[in-house]
């Protein structure tokens, strides 16, 4: 935790609370999909598949793997709004099979409304985070804005042939969650006043959590598919796989762990981002939901996580449920691509 002065609370600044300010999935498929594609057959993954990051090859043996995350603040403490955001940003690599190398800061920051040692606070912690990850920050860019945002533009390394996307799942691979969901729901309560400091700092703990190790023990284990659950939710984040690879998907919805306490936040219509509601309105779409399965069940798989764990898919029997994967919730199958059963 930071230990400078009592300040302005940061999450006050802000519209939407983390990756809960992403636009939504379903708006932004149709502006995305109007794009032209690109012809270079060097650029191995790019927009097309909605994966975490861009994979563009730069030898026979060498790829580079970029991608760009930031949003605003989703903590009060600049210290671990920083920390959480470059944790997210770096998930990105991690979800490749990656290994980050170089950050860039993106700034949004009022340095005369909020000071100087505020922003000193957010780019330390970035950077320890990045250095806990064995990256270097090498620079980055700031604007003037009222509403503070704080991420980075990630670079990181990969063998071409060894690139994990979400697009290479295969029918009964097992679906591993490597961190608890419920972080959007925490963040919310805490910035309406509702959840105490305890639970809040049970989700800044889950949300600076590096997914280094569990992006190793995915390499180890053979992940077909893999990407990280933040702003959509692990229903829409798990829809976009099922997508790319063509296949359907089983979730055990109580499998699926949570952050202790955030489960009793899910009835209060208070806890719920704005994000979360888009997420649960889009996953009806395609999800086919058991009569049997809890509505504060329902919230946590469409909760608008911030730097959230892996969504891995395995080969059968390749990781055993509680290891460096986390918890077994799932298995993809043969069906409508796309297309989610919750029991």
């Amino acid at each position: 935790m930071s230990t400078t002065p009592e300040r302005v609370r940061l999450t006050a600044l802000s519209h939407g609370a983390g990756c809960a300010c992403k636009i939504g999935a379903a708006e932004l498929s149709p502006v995305l999909a109007a794009l032209p594609p690109s012809e270079d057959r060097s650029l191995l993954v790019g927009p097309d598949t909605a994966d975490d990051a861009a994979v563009y090859r730069l030898a026979d043996d060498l790829a580079i793997v970029q991608s760009a995350d930031f949003f605003t603040p989703i903590v009060d403490d600049p210290y671990d709004f920083g920390r959480v955001a470059a944790a997210n940003a770096l998930s990105d690599l991690y979800a490749m099979g990656a290994r980050p190398i170089l950050v860039l800061n993106l700034v949004a920051f009022s340095l005369s409304d909020l000071g100087h040692d505020v922003l000193a606070e957010i780019l330390r912690g970035g950077h320890d985070v990045a250095t806990e990850a064995g990256a270097s920050v090498g620079g980055g860019h700031s604007i003037d804005d009222p509403e503070p945002k704080y991420g980075l533009a990630v670079t990181g390394t990969v063998h071409p042939e060894a690139v994990i996307t979400n697009a290479g799942g295969r029918p009964g691979d097992q679906l591993h969650l490597t961190k608890p969901l419920g972080g959007g729901l925490v963040t919310t309560a805490a910035k309406r006043g509702i959840a105490d400091d305890e639970l809040v700092q049970r989700a800044v703990d889950v949300m600076v959590d590096l997914n280094g190790a569990a992006s190793s023990a995915a390499v180890t284990a053979g992940a077909t598919a893999m990407t990280d659950v933040t702003g959509f939710g692990l229903l829409g984040h798990l829809h976009e796989l099922c997508q790319a690879s063509g296949l359907s998907a089983e979730l055990d919805s109580a499998a699926v762990p949570a952050i202790e306490g955030a489960l009793e936040l899910a009835a209060d219509e208070r806890c719920l981002a704005g994000g979360s509601r888009r997420n649960a309105e889009h996953a009806d779409r395609f999800t086919d939901w058991a009569r049997s399965v809890a509505s504060e069940r329902r919230v946590l798989l469409t909760d608008a996580m911030t730097s959230g764990g892996l969504l891995v898919a395995v080969p059968p029997g390749s990781a055993p449920n509680g290891d460096a994967l986390g918890a077994r919730i799932g298995r993809l199958a043969e069906g409508t691509p796309g297309r989610v059963a919750v029991a």
